[in-house]
């Protein structure tokens, strides 16, 4: 685990309304291979959870996707994807260390080629991530429904 959240050129989406950043999160899942980690950062309300719903979706997964702020992690069997058989969601808003994420067993999945890791309140734990971690940038917008979201235009492999 290095630390490094590897900078590459940025696409910037703006959305109107939670269903538009849910797409988004659908159009993303199928850029994903296998063994990312999406590190989600951005205010409280800025879309994180409703991206990582649309990832979810994408993947084909039918679970109803909440933030796992109590629990912290939630692991998603995904059954239609060639390589893909589980998405890790983490909500690390209430993590004191991020020791306590690799307590609860995220290392076990973080960068495998068969899951996609997907890490609300990210900066918070940034020093257990790997270094190929896919940063993505959530900021509210200029009305109460709009928001951007910044991502690499490259996923890395």
């Amino acid at each position: 685990m290095g630390g490094n959240i590897i900078m590459q050129q940025r696409h910037t989406i703006t959305t109107i309304s939670a269903a538009q950043t849910q797409k988004v999160g659908q159009r993303l899942a199928r850029r994903l291979r296998g063994g990312e980690v999406l590190a989600l950062v951005g205010d409280l309300g800025a879309g994180k959870t409703v991206l990582a719903r649309g990832i979810a979706q994408g993947l084909g997964i039918k679970h109803r996707i909440v933030s796992p702020t109590f629990i912290l992690m939630r692991v998603y069997p995904v059954r239609r994807h060639k390589k893909i058989r589980r998405l890790v969601h983490v909500d690390a808003y209430r993590i004191k260390h991020a020791n306590d994420l690799l307590a609860i067993g995220l290392g076990d999945y973080l960068g495998k080629p068969d899951t996609v890791s997907v890490i609300e309140w990210a900066d918070r734990v940034k020093k257990i991530l790997p270094q190929k971690t896919v940063n993505i940038t959530f900021r509210h917008g200029n009305t109460s429904s709009q928001r951007t979201i910044m991502m690499p235009k490259a996923l890395p492999r």
